[in-house]
């Protein structure tokens, strides 16, 4: 826990600096907040124009106050606030929430006004949140510093938003669900408290059992993931991602550019960090309440007891898109079921009791469902019928998963006439929801925090005594050179020990004849131009060159086609290579991501990877475990492991290229882009080559 941000959940005094007495302004909606959910510490309403507001002695500033202010929340026009803040600062307040907008958000006046404001905070050693927010909620201590209509039930739930609106559109939402939270936090511009520190305070709070994030944008992106890493191995956090759709800066001049968008970076932050993401503010609610309510399971193996048909086909398939088998039910329990449903029921799984089940049968078929061996957790369906009571069929779902230690959800399609019936699962902790197709999501998040749990604590190894004095020599003997083509990329990539296909660099053709003898034909020639990345669009290699006349030949049409393609290149000469053994061509890159620096990209190679774009990102530096899940999440992993009797490849060359490429780049941040492709991969035992590459820098 951040000692630092107690203030703003457990102040023994609150400043409320803008208080209105006018119910119109937002600042009186804030006081009314504080009077109103049982928080017992001083309020003091800051107004040099009023006396009294709802009945409290009111101010004329914050250093006019006599006693001890712990939290100073403030809600003035953007211009007036530098001064305020100064005058906290001055009172000894330890924390600032800032309501008001009128900062980064509208520009860049705003953007430096919010800096003036933050360099102040930090000089009389403050923390804030905001501005531009809707303030904090302490469900446990009744502090609300918001001026949201309504609060939430209490529970385990640490709701964090960068968006003031989906605060109150959550609280909204939840009224009357029963479905509880221990906090309800607005975080704004995060000027200075971050969703990070939040996400770390939480982790230390004892009324909090699962943290819930709505992300707009991630400012240091390492440290949301190492905190991550941290937080979830014994606290579940739920993610939703606002803007998964926009594509972010994309650089032409490499495949690991053009692909990698500033999502991917987000996705793999989440997946490193143990972060489970949802795409739906609806999926986030449930699962934080599955998170809170019921214990993971202990396989993937469910069971769906209904009485309709297509609602379990429906949530069959929501269990199949997110990992989860139907459990193969034993012949007992198969026995046992058919004893007291409707003849004309199905006892295999999904287990259809027909549309007039009642109360006794979903007791029944539940209890020996959840009591199989072969079952993890269980779904119970109702669809509403007129003879049957909502009710009476909670009750019954209650019963049997209070007798079972797997867990359950119900799903009661419907609103109104199931609304009793959710109040009932609600307050027995049994998650309902409305629609099957919610359901696999749900029970995926309790099982990514079963696997959280079971994972080992691993720290980054490094390679030691790799080349970043060597590579600084290299990049200084070419300060001005942004775009490096393969020829002397190849060099940066051998000081970390990456496996380079034998090559030279020739600059005339008696110069190329040459090289050739000197590595044995067949060799392979291409085209050396910094100005020309991409060899193949330019039609600049050649392969298989047999002899020195064919080579002559190809060398001049190579020099031919670069001048066509680009007259004003500057062309370095032709690189003379060893033609490198069958093998498998994968891709490996990384461009810099602003938030969380060194996205790493593994996929297909050759010229088929933007086609079929089979690749995962991750972010540096990696560990061999990242790594290996990093590869076994493609397509490729299959082709490369032993596809339909193709002999297996050596990974293990993949996992350490990836491992050296981390290193270099972390240690070299001059680097803004590389990229391999293809690394051809050979038989397992015999390695990997380096074909082709290009190296970009900032």
């Amino acid at each position: 826990m951040l000692p630092s941000l107690t203030p703003f959940f457990e102040p023994a005094s609150v400043a409320i600096i803008g208080a209105s007495k006018n119910p119109a302004k937002l600042s009186n909606g804030i006081v009314k907040n504080m009077l109103s959910n049982g928080y017992k510490g001083n309020i003091f309403p800051i107004n040099p124009k009023e006396e009294l507001i709802l009945g409290i002695k009111c101010f004329p500033s914050i250093t006019s106050v006599n006693d001890r202010v712990d939290l100073a929340v403030i809600i003035l026009p953007a211009n007036s606030i530098h001064e305020v803040i100064k005058e906290c600062g001055e009172k000894g307040v330890k924390a600032v929430t800032v309501i008001s907008g009128g900062f980064k958000e509208v520009g860049k006046d705003g953007s430096e006004l919010e800096k003036e404001i933050i360099t102040l905070v930090k000089k009389y050693h403050m923390r804030m949140i905001g501005p531009n927010c809707v303030g904090t909620m302490n469900l446990t201590t009744g502090l609300n510093t918001t001026f949201i209509r309504g609060v939430p039930s209490i529970g385990g739930i640490g709701f964090i938003s960068q968006s003031g609106a989906v605060c109150g559109g959550v609280v909204d939402h939840v009224a009357k669900q029963g479905i509880g939270f221990s906090h309800l936090l607005s975080l704004g511009n995060e000027a200075d408290v971050s969703e990070t520190d939040m996400i770390e305070y939480l982790a230390g709070d004892k009324n909090t059992t699962v943290i819930a994030a709505y992300i707009e944008g991630i400012q240091d992106g390492q440290r949301f993931i190492q905190v991550g890493r941290e937080v979830t191995r014994s606290k579940p956090v739920v993610v939703l991602k606002a803007g998964r759709s926009a594509e972010g800066a994309k650089a032409v001049s490499s495949h690991t550019g053009s692909l990698a968008g500033s999502y991917d970076a987000y996705k793999a932050a989440f997946t490193q960090g143990g972060y489970f993401e949802v795409h739906t503010t609806k999926d986030l609610l449930n699962c934080a309440m599955a998170l809170d309510w019921i214990k993971p399971p202990e396989g993937n193996r469910a069971v769906i007891v209904t009485n309709s048909g297509g609602p379990a086909a429906l949530a069959s398939d929501s269990f199949s898109d997110h990992g989860i088998i139907l459990a193969e039910l034993n012949e007992e329990t198969k026995k046992s079921l058919a004893e007291k449903l409707n003849p004309a029921a199905q006892v295999d799984n999904p287990v259809d009791m027909l549309g007039g089940a009642a109360e006794d049968e979903y007791a029944h078929a539940l209890e020996f469902a959840l009591a199989d061996e072969n079952v993890d957790m269980a779904l119970a369906v109702l669809v509403p019928q007129s003879l049957v009571d909502p009710v009476k069929i909670a009750q019954a779902i209650i019963e049997a998963a209070q007798r079972s230690d797997k867990p359950v959800i119900a799903c009661l399609m419907g609103h109104e006439s199931v609304q009793q019936a959710r109040e009932i699962l609600h307050a027995n902790k049994i998650p309902m929801i409305d629609f099957p197709t919610q359901s696999g999501v749900m029970f995926h998040a309790l099982i990514a925090h079963r696997d959280n749990k079971l994972r080992h604590k691993e720290s980054g190894r490094g390679l030691t005594q790799l080349g970043t004095s060597m590579v600084n020599d290299l990049l200084s003997a070419h300060p001005n050179l942004k775009f490096w083509g393969e020829h002397l990329t190849r060099d940066v990539l051998k000081t970390y020990g990456l496996p380079i296909v034998e090559g030279r660099l020739a600059k005339t053709i008696p110069e190329a004849i040459e090289s050739a003898q000197e590595l044995g034909y067949p060799v392979v020639i291409k085209g050396a131009s910094n100005d020309i990345l991409h060899k193949s669009d330019a039609r600049a290699v050649a392969v298989n060159i047999k002899d020195s006349n064919q080579l002559e030949r190809s060398y001049r049409e190579i020099m031919d086609n670069m001048q066509r393609v680009n007259s004003k290149a500057v062309i370095d000469g032709l690189l003379i290579e060893k033609m490198a053994p069958e093998g498998k061509e994968v891709i490996i890159g990384m461009k810099r991501d602003p938030s969380f620096g060194p996205l790493i990209m593994f996929g297909i190679g050759g010229i088929f990877v933007e086609l079929f774009k089979d690749v995962a990102f991750r972010i540096a530096p990696l560990t061999p475990a990242i790594i290996h899940q990093m590869i076994e999440s493609t397509k490729a992993y299959q082709l490369l492991n032993g596809w339909r009797g193709e002999p297996a490849y050596d990974i293990q060359a993949i996992e350490d290229a990836l491992m050296r490429l981390s290193q270099l780049v972390i240690e070299n941040p001059a680097i803004s882009e590389i990229e391999i492709n293809p690394l051809r991969v050979l038989p397992r035992g015999d390695g990997a080559l380096v074909l082709d590459c290009r190296m970009i820098l900032e």
